[in-house]
């Protein structure tokens, strides 16, 4: 049976110690959690460091503030919004301790860290704990696993739930007790409560389960019952996820109107996706897909079970992606396919040990130098691809920030209107700015549309411009011109940060939609990266105000 007990493989049965202090010996001397220990507490203090290191992000702006509302507020917003709110409401509870950014990173890093010893457990009934602990290592060095650990939005908490409900799954098919089935269906919600594509992890658990069912039949009635139970109750999640389906258009790619019903779009996703568990550099990326290949292989030679449930975690994702089309320019990110990681981290460690296996005289020292280049590369792409994650914030932009913030905490109304959620206004309310209660979403017309009309009269309107966000990231800048785009507003430079406000109430939404329009296209000028899509979103609102 596959979904046997991580100690099966290689490992003794008998003289299970029953004291606690031989129990804590005994675990000291284990060769599997003591070194999944090791690279969890290592992974666990690298987050902890990195959460002070890494400016804010404005998703994670988003997060504080809606968080900061009241239980009500926080889940009509989520409603509203048609966000996951596991994530919110566990943000909330948490800004309850602490009313800081650091408390809703410190979740994602909380989780991250927990994922760990699941990824190794998971692995372990996958395969055998050799591969479970290199598995757990390539999983904690990889920039998918440290980025989102940081990062303070959802994704850390979806990889560990994800993680989780497939260990269960394994676990509740093991011995098919209620219990098992229970908890399972708990990590199975948890997972849907936190990120609408935790519907493709239930899926491809389905399709597995089912093909395993086919080929080695045993009885499925309670968990059956399990899988029903979770999707009626998260009736409401789909309700919720459906609004937010019919306010974005999943794409994959980043060119305008991408489908998704293109097959060399969708491999072009997944090898994106495999780069960023990796490194994305052909000379590291394709050596490892294909070892992955291998492990996969490996897998399924050795524990059909395994091999086709590793498979089914790629290949229905893959499928999903092709049966809609997508007519926005909204972006299907990477990290939407972090549940992949603990799968494909265990079958390139079970490729590892296969390629040592097929050459014994290389011995350890080849297996070590090939473990520590990939987990080099891996630290190596992350600090490519996030400099400021590993590195820190550059001293200009940090300096020019914190003017920033400084300005507009002393300058602030309460009545400002501020454009999107910039880092900025989180760093002006901490210096006591008045303002807070008012922003304009800037990914979506009609959010933006709802929330100008419910603040009317509007007070002055605030935007943030950013040099370092800009088309061109490998030539960020860390100064910004004072320009202006008019007369009827004024501009302050910080830095690489450039601050415009109208001189007066603009009191109208149909006067906001039209000053930002003018600011974003100076933005388009200047070569500030989101003002193509703040633009887009100011004009689709002012057309649907139009009609209206």
């Amino acid at each position: 049976m596959l979904a046997g007990r991580p100690g099966a493989t290689g490992t003794r049965s008998e003289g299970v110690p029953t004291r606690r202090a031989v129990r804590v010996t005994a675990w000291l001397r284990d060769r599997f959690w003591l070194p999944v220990g090791a690279i969890t507490l290592a992974t666990g203090l690298l987050l902890l460091d990195r959460l002070f290191a890494w400016p804010p992000h404005e998703d994670e702006t988003l997060v504080f503030f809606v968080s900061r509302q009241s239980l009500p507020d926080v889940l009509d917003t989520v409603a509203d919004r048609g966000g996951a709110p596991l994530h919110f409401l566990l943000a909330h509870a948490a800004l309850q301790v602490d009313e800081s950014l650091t408390a809703v990173r410190a979740l994602s890093a909380l989780f991250a860290t927990a994922s760990i010893p699941v990824i190794a457990a998971l692995a372990a009934r996958l395969a055998d704990r050799r591969v479970a602990v290199l598995a757990a290592l390539l999983a904690a060095a990889s920039w998918m696993l440290v980025y989102h650990g940081v990062y303070g939005r959802m994704y850390g908490l979806f990889l560990f739930t994800s993680a989780l409900s497939s260990l269960l799954l394994l676990r509740a098919l093991e011995r098919q007790d209620a219990r098992r089935w229970a908890a399972w269906g708990a990590a199975t919600f948890s997972m849907l409560a936190t990120q609408p594509y935790g519907a493709l992890v239930l899926a491809a658990q389905a399709v597995w389960v089912a093909a395993v069912r086919i080929g080695r039949p045993f009885p499925l009635r309670r968990g059956i019952l399990a899988f029903a139970a979770v999707v009626l109750l998260a009736i409401p999640l789909w309700r919720t996820y459906s609004h937010l389906a019919s306010r974005f258009d999943v794409g994959v790619g980043e060119e305008s109107g991408s489908e998704l019903g293109s097959p060399l779009e969708v491999l072009h996703f997944l090898w994106d996706v495999l780069e960023d568990f990796t490194a994305g550099w052909d000379a590291v990326a394709i050596p490892a897909g294909l070892v992955a290949l291998l492990g996969l292989v490996v897998l399924a030679r050795r524990r059909w079970e395994a091999g086709l449930f590793a498979a089914a975690v790629v290949i229905v994702p893959a499928v999903a992606l092709l049966l809609p089309r997508a007519a926005s320019d909204l972006s299907l990110e990477t990290r939407h396919l972090i549940f992949v990681l603990p799968f494909f981290a265990t079958t390139l460690a079970a490729g590892l040990l296969e390629l040592h296996r097929r050459l014994p005289r290389a011995g350890l020292l080849l297996l070590a130098a090939a473990v520590i280049g990939l987990v080099a590369a891996q630290v190596a792409w992350g600090w490519s691809k996030s400099p400021w994650l590993y590195a820190g914030e550059p001293d200009e932009r940090e300096t020019g920030r914190a003017e920033a913030a400084a300005y507009l905490a002393s300058t602030g109304l309460a009545d400002d209107v501020l454009f999107g959620y910039e880092p900025t206004y989180l760093d002006a309310w901490r210096e006591g700015a008045p303002f807070g209660r008012v922003f304009v979403p800037r990914a979506d017309a009609g959010l933006a549309l709802q929330a100008l009309r419910e603040a009317e009269p509007l007070g002055r309107a605030v935007w943030v411009l950013d040099a370092t966000d800009e088309l061109d990231q490998s030539r960020r800048r860390l100064t910004i011109p004072e320009n202006s785009p008019g007369a009827g507003f004024e501009a302050r430079a910080f830095g690489p940060f450039l601050i415009i406000r109208t001189r007066a109430p603009v009191e109208t939404t149909e006067a906001f939609l039209r000053e930002t329009i003018r600011v974003e296209r100076m933005g388009q000028e200047m070569e500030i990266g989101d003002a193509w899509r703040n633009l887009s979103t100011a004009e689709t609102a002012l057309e649907a105000l139009d009609r209206s």
